[in-house]
């Protein structure tokens, strides 16, 4: 089965120009430069004029909550919801029931998205206080690296002991792993939780939010997290990084908008932090609640900075679900997260209007680098012998995100009432049109990814 993608924008390693792809059962066959396309048989053609042609998006963080949480979403309805957002593949998160801690756990995940999930998948291996000589059970080719809760985490995972983390770190170092944190410091947050009871009551308005999980607390654990990726010379990704503080603890990475070698330490931005600040809570309340908190406009502007200076190498969702009625309340009762695979590269596309990035670096930080970061094979670009994961987005007429457009399970999204301009039209996971114009086929099933191959 042969197809060509002819006469859209294609953009791709920091470049953007008029051509056609020609895509070979999965893999792409050739990129074409230029409005003049082969004279050859092909088996369907895709009109892509007025359009962008991206790599498919790689979102490297999102929680699925298959299994053990499945009334809140699961593994065929967010991988649905991530394919209508021009999503192709994702990395999914360790703290799910049972934890993914166990070689037993991982594989039973694997198993759950071959028979369920409708884009290419994989699964970080949680870190805990226990099971560090099990890291090397897993074969490195199958999964992106070790997720670390080091200081706080909403699914009991926390990692807090000195030479725990030492050993976590050294072990990530001399298997060649990447090693992702979630860094906050509890002692800082339960003390800050403490003194907010005392004075405003058992559940403080969602305002103080970002006052207890402060800046302090992500910056006392993202300082230990860099001096132990020193120490040990292990391949450290902050992941949702919220303050402009530590943004200085982040090396840039000079190798912007081309090919280079990673810096040892790098960092992730989110959605929620790079679209909402702490003024947002007054509309918005408890929906925009997550960890770490949404913080002040001057963390949000420092954050959209740090996408084109290289100090953000890649943007993630941090998609968690949670029904409706998990969001009530304040900063002791409403459960943290948001639903934002859907949604994420059109907000992005909306910042690129709005001038805050380039389409081009856009590419970079949601397609290239993370693919690049944790050595997937063989995607994340657009380039020949590569899989076939192609997103095509195209901006016309505004429109409003109602209720009725939302895929995931959880059926809301902060961003409701918001108006775009752009649009997914059409997704394709290895040479499949999984998502076309609102059409979905729900018979589609992604691969597995594999890594350092």
């Amino acid at each position: 089965m042969r197809t060509i993608i002819e006469n859209g924008t294609i953009v791709n390693e920091g470049k953007s120009f008029i051509g056609s792809i020609v895509v070979n059962e999965d893999r792409i066959e050739q990129v074409i430069v230029g409005e003049t396309t082969p004279r050859d048989n092909y088996d369907n053609r895709v009109d892509a004029t007025g359009c962008l042609v991206l790599p498919g998006i790689i979102d490297e963080h999102v929680h699925f909550r298959e299994p053990g949480l499945t009334r809140k979403a699961d593994i065929d309805s967010e991988s649905k919801a991530a394919a209508w957002g021009g999503v192709t593949s994702y990395f999914e998160m360790p703290n799910t029931v049972p934890q993914t801690t166990t070689l037993e756990a991982w594989e039973d995940k694997m198993s759950l998205a071959a028979a369920k999930s409708h884009v290419n998948y994989a699964f970080f291996y949680g870190a805990t206080n226990d099971n560090t000589d099990t890291f090397h059970d897993l074969d490195p080719t199958t999964f992106p690296g070790i997720k670390l809760f080091m200081g706080a985490s909403t699914g009991n995972m926390l990692v807090d002991r000195q030479d725990v983390l030492d050993k976590i770190f050294s072990e990530c170092t001399r298997l060649n792993l990447p090693l992702m944190t979630h860094c906050e410091d509890t002692t800082v947050i339960n003390e800050n939780m403490r003194k907010a009871k005392a004075k405003y009551g058992e559940d403080p308005d969602i305002h103080f939010h970002p006052l207890i999980r402060s800046e302090e607390a992500c910056l006392n654990s993202s300082k230990l997290a860099v001096a132990l990726a020193r120490k040990h010379d292990t391949r450290l990704h902050i992941a949702h990084i919220s303050t402009a503080k530590e943004l200085e603890l982040i090396e840039a990475n000079n190798n912007v908008d081309h090919l280079g070698a990673m810096p040892l330490i790098t960092c992730e931005a989110v959605l929620a932090h790079l679209l909402f600040t702490d003024k947002d809570y007054t509309e918005k309340g408890a929906l925009i609640k997550c960890n770490p908190a949404v913080k002040t406009t001057f963390d949000r502007e420092a954050l959209r900075m740090a996408l084109t200076s290289g100090y953000v190498t890649t943007i993630g969702t941090d998609h968690a679900p949670h029904e409706l009625k998990d969001k009530q309340g304040g900063c002791a009762r409403a459960a943290s997260g948001m639903p934002m695979v859907q949604f994420s590269l059109v907000s992005m596309l909306q910042l690129v209007d709005e001038g805050v990035l380039t389409i081009e670096r856009l590419v970079w930080l949601m397609c290239h680098n993370p693919a690049r970061l944790f050595a997937v094979t063989g995607r994340g670009f657009l380039r020949p012998k590569y899989k076939a994961d192609i997103t095509i987005v195209k901006r016309g007429a505004p429109w409003t995100l109602t209720e009725s457009l939302i895929q995931s399970k959880c059926q809301w999204s902060p961003l409701t009432g918001s108006q775009f301009r752009w649009r997914v039209v059409r997704t394709i996971c290895n040479g499949h049109t999984v998502y076309h114009d609102g059409n979905f086929d729900d018979s589609y099933r992604g691969e597995a990814l594999t890594f350092r191959k």
